[in-house]
């Protein structure tokens, strides 16, 4: 028995030189895997950050894009008249509108 605790104390003081390492390392797993910011949570965020930036910028140039049709109509009354007959199939009396759409 008195051997035993002589390994034991033993071992015990190679751990003591190394227990800051072991400290440390146990921290870093702790914090890597299990903290509420770890590593795979942190890369999952950043891919939602980054797919939601793309849907920003696509959002924006759908804006864009409105906001010049929009100008376009505002400003030609011919425009204005193509687009609600082309959209709405509104006409003028006695009248037929035919609209052609190219498959491609």
């Amino acid at each position: 028995m008195k051997r035993f605790w002589i390994k034991l104390k033993a071992s015990l003081t190679h751990v003591q030189h190394y227990k800051y390492w072991i400290v440390g390392i146990f921290f870093f797993l702790l914090m890597s895997f299990f903290d509420e910011d770890n590593f795979v949570k942190r890369i999952e965020n950043a891919r939602e950050i980054h797919r939601l930036e793309q849907e920003i910028e696509t959002y924006n140039k759908t804006i864009q894009s409105n906001q010049e049709k929009i100008n376009e109509l505002k400003t030609n009354n011919a425009n204005l008249e193509k687009f609600a007959r082309e959209t709405y199939g509104m006409k003028r009396e006695n009248e037929d509108v035919y609209i052609i759409k190219e498959e491609k």
